[in-house]
């Protein structure tokens, strides 16, 4: 079976508490975006899994498709299989690709061997394999709270813009961004920021890692600035970093005004 994990970006970002449990308490839209990994799953004699495409930089114990694969190993009679995943959305970028891979991995095992799980059922499951795995179990557009596992509807609707992401070789460990910042509740809460129009949420929404990760990398805050000079309605980081998004009216030539980065547009 094949199917094509997508990747997110986060509209605002407002991290406003630290938890006693060591998170943070934040607030965040999750908007699913049609950049797309290959996944296919079959049964197989022997455990195997064959990752191309953009590198993944971690052992296998420690891959998140391996990961969920083994949850439910655990839980349900399911045979050995061949897991091949050919990775487009770049990692270390915010856009939450590793998190939709095990999301995917989770609903594939699911349909292909029959197990009869709800979605509430595989939102606990890769919950387990981090905080916004289960926005991927139904895709759709949400209010995220809590740890970015809490979610509500939205009826945020970006469908005509045309959305470039630019994605530099830059990493940004999620951790190290917790620990620059100072957690603050916003003067507007995203809820009610999300609802103005798109051309004035440059002054309404932010995400609060921009300011931090941008002092240590400036190159990031150079390339919103530039997404921006090229007519973005709107322009930010997505989640952590490194990846910068812009949403614009109209499709722009972006290759050469980005050739040393990743880059990716299409219209929503």
């Amino acid at each position: 079976m094949v199917v094509f994990p997508n990747c997110k970006i986060n509209i605002g970002l407002d991290i406003l508490e630290k938890r006693a449990d060591g998170f943070h308490n934040l607030e965040t839209v999750f908007y699913p975006v049609p950049w797309m990994d290959i996944l296919e799953i079959i049964p197989s004699e022997k455990e195997e899994f064959i990752f191309e495409g953009n590198a993944i930089d971690c052992p296998l114990n420690d891959n998140l498709c391996y990961k969920a694969y083994q949850l439910l190993k655990n839980d349900f009679s399911i045979p050995a299989i061949t897991l091949f995943l050919y990775k487009n959305i770049p990692s270390g970028a915010g856009l939450g690709g590793g998190s939709a891979d095990a999301a995917f991995t989770l609903t594939t095992l699911n349909q292909l061997f029959s197990l009869k799980i709800d979605d509430e059922k595989l939102q606990q499951y890769v919950s387990k394999l981090g905080s916004d795995c289960a926005f991927f179990i139904k895709n759709k557009p949400v209010f995220a709270s809590g740890k970015g596992n809490i979610f509500s509807e939205t009826d945020l609707n970006l469908q005509g813009y045309y959305l470039l992401i630019v994605k530099p070789q830059i990493h940004v460990s999620t951790a190290d961004a917790y620990q620059m910042i100072t957690p603050e509740f916003p003067k507007i809460y995203l809820k009610e920021a999300i609802k103005k129009p798109i051309s004035e949420w440059k002054s309404c929404i932010k995400n609060d890692f921009e300011s931090p990760v941008f002092t240590r990398h400036p190159k990031l805050e150079i390339i919103k600035n530039k997404i921006y000079s090229l007519g973005a309605k709107y322009a930010t980081m997505s989640g952590s970093g490194s990846a910068i998004y812009g949403l614009f009216e109209n499709k722009i030539d972006f290759k050469k005004e980005f050739p040393s980065e990743i880059s990716w547009m299409k219209q929503l």
